[in-house]
């Protein structure tokens, strides 16, 4: 847990570190991205809705993101999504839990 004080001050200029090459569904892109969530290693893992998969971009590769569960169309079938709605990591059982 991230403890922030209460006159925490934020640099005022952001880096792009995933997607930023338009919408579509290569691995360097997103549609309608919707849950993120970041390890304890910096890898950020992604819900990207319209792509129907979870991709992750590990810490220091903005080139491209990894697809690590569905990718495979919109559907019902076990390796499919409907949108997928947001992501996360549990670590005490090393599972990741999608909403779907």
């Amino acid at each position: 847990l991230v403890n922030l004080r209460a006159n925490a001050k934020w640099s005022q200029n952001g880096v792009t570190i995933a997607g930023g090459h338009g919408q579509g569904g290569a691995t360097n892109q997103f549609s309608y991205p919707f849950g993120l969530f970041v390890d304890d290693d910096q890898t950020v893992v992604i819900a990207d809705c319209w792509n129907h998969r979870i991709i992750q971009w590990k810490k220091d590769d903005t080139t491209n993101g990894q697809v690590v569960a569905g990718g495979n169309g919109q559907g019902n079938g076990l390796n499919q999504f409907y949108c997928p709605a947001d992501v996360l990591i549990d670590k005490e059982t090393d599972s990741l839990i999608i909403c779907d």
